[in-house]
């Protein structure tokens, strides 16, 4: 099966199917940060959290559902700056996806991938990556909202986690993105072969 991209360009798809994968899975995963409340543990992603409080009718109390779930509405996420975070690093992730099941393509397809389309893609893997990365930054500004008071103790404000710490997928996410942007943008520039010119 012919190929339209160099042993570079192989290596450039594989490693933006991996980041671009590594940022998805993070980026839908609700661990983006973990405390506890009433203790049970809690964590919180832009758009999904795990543990909540619910009134129970038959106690005439309020005890804490252990199940994970995404907010009933898109006004129900937290806070403006989660909102924000949620659709750019959700834009962000959609471009890496959209390079890196291209590039994998390309490793199948002869004159999918030339040069020239190479360099565009590693561009849109880069803003993929910034979109990812601005994300990342606007979602401390959300810590100051009122149910992660609730979790962190009422000292956490934007960018003071108070009792909470940073979870893993925040990390699964970031270091996804930086990666596309560092690696992946420079190793598109050498992923597709020649394009040859036909005497016609």
């Amino acid at each position: 099966m012919a190929s339209s991209l160099t042993c570079a360009g192989v290596v450039w798809a594989l490693l933006s199917f991996f980041c671009a994968a590594t940022s998805c899975i993070g980026f839908f995963m609700p661990y983006w940060l973990l405390g506890s409340q009433m203790g049970k543990p809690v964590s919180f992603g832009t758009f999904r959290r795990c543990s909540y409080p619910v009134r129970d009718e038959a106690r005439g109390g309020t005890v804490m559902l252990e199940q994970c779930g995404r907010y009933a509405s898109f006004q129900g996420i937290p806070s403006l700056e989660w909102r924000i975070c949620t659709v750019v690093t959700g834009a962000g992730c959609g471009l890496l996806l959209l390079v890196a099941l291209t590039a994998i393509m390309g490793c199948c397809v002869t004159d999918l991938i030339s040069r020239t389309i190479g360099r565009v893609a590693g561009g849109i893997q880069f803003v993929g990556g910034l979109l990812i990365g601005s994300g990342c930054a606007l979602y401390p500004l959300g810590w100051d909202s009122e149910e992660v008071r609730q979790t962190c103790g009422n000292s956490s404000d934007q960018f003071e986690l108070g009792s909470c710490e940073i979870g893993w997928a925040y990390y699964c996410t970031g270091a996804g993105a930086v990666v596309a942007m560092l690696l992946c943008t420079w190793m598109a520039c050498f992923a597709g072969k020649k394009q040859k010119h036909y005497p016609y």
